[in-house]
């Protein structure tokens, strides 16, 4: 796959009216303030580039899930708001997303100015691609720009049947989007390439797993789903989920694996020690468990053997991080990488430490910011990070800048990486 799509550079759009498609889905406090604004910080680029060609910009996007129905804390004012002090101009916040006041203000909409319709998913014609939805909002305009890259893979109204009514192009956060995460799986990328993949589903990340089995020279695999593979290696996983649809998955995968270890030498890691306990909470007490490597255990027992409880996850405690030997192999690994590709964290990060930013069970995916930014010697010559778990622990921590690119889109990011097209890239206008 290589980007061969017209962006918004590409075509006159001076005194043109824009429909852009933005990803604004992110988190807005009780008290309607924007938590996270990094989404809304990537999309400056397309939007100032419009205001310096003289355009008339009208955006629109979706905000949760509220099935078609209006939803008050689901609404687009907060982001209006913080959009507005953003860009240091004001923006007219239109209550609907289609119909007289949207109408109204869409077609009074001067070169210059900027207009942000309700949320999308308000009308529940959005998520069915309905042909007369995406007509109605195709009216407004003149051009639609696609560049919420998050939801450029899902068949909506506003991505894909839009396209039919009005000439489409690229957005640049769309663009960089792709032509960064290209970067990874062009045969120019520069070797070896590991691909270390968390999250919490197989099933959600099937495809990319496949595809870098095939693709990359050292495939690790951590987070919750690391568990499913333990759990088919005869490894005891506790009362860690393992979700009865992952298990096929895992088995196909691990005769790929094998497949590719024969055939090219593919390096596969799991696991070799694990964080464990009994809750998933910032005051659960955890211990290691050392199933593979022994190393941790058997300084923890010197001179003694030690304890089998050492070597074995207990039947009431589920495995939350990787383990310490693991963490400090994955690190080693990085310091002969040429590009590094990290989907999903390593635990669960969503849980914040008592004592500071890193929770109880992110010391893993700490751990590997810190190779990968160089804190051990070597940097990797390329750095990618997608998943909306791992690029959040990145955007908690303030650590944005360390990485070549940290992608916007969760899923969308996936299927590109695995090789895969998006419905609402391949709608847009050909070079």
């Amino acid at each position: 796959m290589s980007f061969s799509k017209k962006t918004i550079r590409d075509i006159d759009i001076r005194g043109k009216r824009l429909l852009i498609r933005t990803d604004y889905n992110v988190p807005v406090n009780a008290h309607g303030v924007v938590t996270d604004d990094r989404k809304l910080r990537a999309s400056l680029a397309t939007i100032q580039y419009a205001l310096e060609q003289d355009a008339a910009i009208i955006l629109c996007s979706h905000l949760g899930r509220p099935e078609g129905t209006a939803r008050a804390e689901l609404s687009l004012f907060p982001i209006a708001k913080r959009l507005q002090e953003l860009l240091g101009r004001e923006i007219t916040f239109v209550p609907e997303c289609v119909g007289e006041r949207a109408a109204k203000a869409t077609s009074s909409c001067q070169p210059g100015q900027i207009v942000l319709l309700e949320n999308l998913r308000f009308d529940a014609r959005e998520e069915s691609n309905d042909d007369a939805f995406a007509a109605q909002l195709a009216g407004y305009a003149d051009i639609f720009v696609q560049d919420g890259f998050a939801v450029a893979y899902r068949r909506h109204a506003s991505v894909e049947a839009i396209t039919h009514h009005l000439q489409s192009v690229a957005g640049l956060l769309v663009e960089n989007e792709l032509r960064s995460l290209e970067t990874v799986i062009s045969s120019t990328a520069a070797r070896p390439i590991i691909a270390v993949i968390g999250g919490e589903r197989v099933a959600e990340t099937f495809a990319l797993l496949d595809q870098v089995l095939h693709t990359a020279d050292v495939v690790a695999v951590g987070g919750p789903m690391a568990a499913a593979f333990l759990h088919e290696m005869g490894v005891a996983t506790g009362s860690t989920k393992i979700i009865d649809e992952d298990k096929p998955l895992v088995h196909q995968l691990l005769a790929t694996v094998a497949e590719q270890r024969r055939e090219r030498g593919l390096a596969f890691v799991l696991p070799y020690d694990a964080v464990v306990a009994r809750s998933d909470t910032a005051s659960a007490s955890t211990r290691i468990v050392d199933w593979s490597a022994h190393v941790i255990a058997d300084i923890e027992s010197y001179p003694k053997r030690p304890l089998h409880e050492a070597s074995q996850v207990a039947a009431d405690e589920q495995i939350l991080d990787i383990g310490p030997f693991t963490g400090a192999y994955l690190a080693g690994l990085t310091q002969f990488a040429g590009t590094v590709v990290w989907c999903g964290a390593l635990g669960r990060t969503d849980v914040i430490g008592q004592r500071g930013p890193v929770g109880p069970f992110a010391h893993g995916s700490e751990l590997l910011v810190e190779a990968l930014s160089g804190q051990f010697g070597k940097r990797p010559a390329y750095t990618v990070v997608a998943g909306d778990d791992a690029t959040a622990y990145i955007e908690n921590r303030g650590l944005l800048d360390i990485f070549d690119h940290i992608s916007t889109g969760g899923g969308a990011s996936l299927e590109v990486l695995a090789g895969r097209s998006l419905v609402g890239v391949d709608a847009l206008e050909d070079i």
